[in-house]
């Protein structure tokens, strides 16, 4: 399924937000930035049931985004600091000082794209894995979302149930494509031999007619 949501935010304000399924993740992602502590550079990932929050904090600016836990902690983390790179190359000081989703309008777009190219591009781990383990993901410890939520305020995560097909749509376009692909071409080869076959029978019949027994020559 890979990423399925994920947020740019400075302390507790949101910049720009995309959910690519039906799901309460962004209240979660709230509660995530209000808590974690203090304000050095971080590294983290929370689990909530079988999906998990990975947050990345430099320099005052969070990247935060909630995968799969299948998906692993390379790609995720990857692609938190492609992220994080796009926002501050575009945006620059401005982000010291925007307003909740300031950015929004532009930048959902970019999380759009660069969730479906994480999540469903084979490319994406390959570059990563040229790239040798990022150091900040050797030392990450997933801890469970209850030790960075008070017990009182705790959301249950809910995902639709359409998440599944959801996740899934990046590696079945691609395989939607080769498919047709495929048929293309067969059909074409199809076509080429009925129309060798074709040829064949009216050479065959051509000839029987001009050189048979009842017409000694067409000629």
């Amino acid at each position: 399924m890979g990423i399925l949501y994920a947020l740019v935010g400075r302390g507790s304000v949101v910049l720009a937000e995309f959910s690519g399924t039906t799901t309460n993740a962004s209240a979660i992602a709230r509660q995530i930035l209000e808590k974690i502590p203090g304000n050095n550079d971080t590294h983290v990932s929370y689990s909530q049931d079988r999906y998990i929050f990975h947050v990345k904090r430099t320099d005052g600016l969070t990247v935060l985004c909630m995968a799969d836990d299948t998906a692993g902690r390379r790609i995720p983390f990857a692609f938190l600091e492609d992220i994080h790179q796009k926002f501050v190359r575009t945006y620059g000081r401005a982000v010291h000082s925007a307003q909740p989703y300031g950015m929004n309008e532009e930048f959902s777009r970019v999380l759009s794209q660069q969730m479906e190219y994480y999540s469903s591009d084979p490319n994406a781990d390959r570059i990563n894995r040229l790239k040798g383990e990022m150091s900040q993901v050797r030392n990450v410890m997933i801890e469970n979302i209850d030790k960075v939520l008070d017990r009182g305020d705790r959301l249950e995560l809910l995902v639709d149930k359409t998440a599944n097909m959801q996740g899934n749509t990046f590696r079945f376009r691609k395989q939607a494509r080769r498919f047709r692909s495929t048929v293309w071409w067969r059909n074409v080869k199809l076509t080429i031999a009925l129309i060798v076959v074709l040829l064949v029978i009216v050479y065959v019949v051509l000839a029987f007619v001009c050189h048979g027994p009842a017409l000694p020559s067409c000629f």
